[in-house]
């Protein structure tokens, strides 16, 4: 199941349309797409954004085999190993680039409305991490997660703002 998005509206998904569209051919592609997935994945990112959510992405992915069975992984003391793509990977694909979307648009639309975001809990987990909870609450400046998601596209978030794979996002305050 995917995450709550409480500020998924008609607005939000426009605006994550042009932050999509804004990254262009510098959209994150996984190590995990095959040549097709790496292929389709901008259109689907981009479908999912304007009539879908996290959960209709995981599914196209999945539904397309558009995933890698085994990647290149390094290996800790030099060289590479062949290493299994998690089954999971379809998942925490759809759900971490849809979430940083979301929350860059979240971002842009508080910024417009003159508003500030507070992190929430949009996913259940059955062991929080620390960080995560001390995070939950939390009022932040619009402008930063925006430039801080902008820059990374969510892989490794400025500190503060909620990793896309956490469970976490934003909303409206």
């Amino acid at each position: 199941m995917g995450l709550d998005f409480r500020n998924l509206d008609d607005r939000t998904r426009a605006l994550m349309v042009e932050e999509i569209d804004l990254d262009g051919g510098n959209l994150y592609l996984s190590r995990y797409l095959n040549d097709d997935g790496q292929a389709q994945w901008p259109g689907l990112l981009r479908d999912a954004a304007q009539n879908g959510t996290d959960d209709t992405l995981a599914a196209a992915v999945r539904g397309g085999r558009l995933l890698r069975r085994q990647y290149q992984k390094r290996k800790p003391k030099g060289g590479f190993t062949m290493a299994d793509v998690p089954v999971t990977a379809h998942q925490t694909l759809a759900e971490g680039q849809f979430n940083m979307y979301y929350m860059r648009a979240l971002a842009r639309r508080a910024i417009e409305e003159h508003r500030a975001v507070i992190v929430y809990r949009a996913k259940r987990v059955q062991e929080a991490r620390p960080e995560s909870q001390r995070l939950i609450g939390q009022a932040l400046d619009p402008n930063v997660v925006l430039q801080g998601l902008r820059v990374d596209h969510g892989v490794e978030p400025a500190l503060g703002i909620p990793l896309p794979n956490s469970g976490l996002t934003i909303e409206l305050q």
